[in-house]
């Protein structure tokens, strides 16, 4: 198996967030469509709330990894919609390193747990056309308290060509 090393690293989002909600002003910022992708740490809404430029609703932090309530959340209803963010700068999963992923997934685990709903989801997009808002990569861990509240998915599902899914098997092995 052959990895490739990590591209260079951009300047880091680092800092403290204080324990504020953010509120409409924010909402407005995560919907904004003119958002710039030049320069994408400074003008990153989360490395803002890493940097402590805007307050969040803090439930970890660490040297590497930062979760904070989402301010809006799939449902009101919703008992703790969190998201979970590398501090390391990176749009797409791809571009993080993954010394810098390493908390994520352990923080999410102890944040579903402490919310307390037997159901969740744990969701991260790449890129627009995946329902991508903001370019950092964040993990939301969803709470599913019923069959209204929380993530509602609709895929529709299709039995696969076992041939065709042999060949695909066998390219992707090979590219990993």
């Amino acid at each position: 198996m052959s990895l490739r090393a990590p591209p260079p690293r951009p300047p880091a989002c680092e800092g403290t967030a204080s324990f504020k909600c953010i509120g409409k002003a924010v909402s407005a910022i995560f919907t904004n469509s003119s958002f710039p992708t030049d320069s994408m740490a400074a003008n990153c809404i989360f490395c803002k709330i890493i940097k402590g430029d805007i307050p969040s609703m803090k439930l970890f932090e660490s040297e590497k990894t930062l979760a904070f309530l989402d301010i809006g959340p799939l449902s009101c209803g919703s008992q703790g919609h969190a998201l979970v963010i590398p501090k390391y700068h990176g749009a797409k999963l791809l571009d993080i390193p993954d010394e810098d992923l390493s908390e994520v997934l352990p923080v999410a685990k102890k944040i579903a747990k402490a919310v307390g709903s037997e159901n969740y989801n744990i969701l991260q997009n790449n890129g627009r056309l995946a329902h991508q808002e903001v370019d950092h990569v964040h993990f939301h861990v969803i709470p599913k308290p019923n069959e209204q509240e929380g993530l509602q998915i609709g895929w529709p599902t299709q039995k696969g060509d076992m041939e065709k899914l042999k060949k695909l098997l066998e390219d992707i092995k090979s590219k990993m």
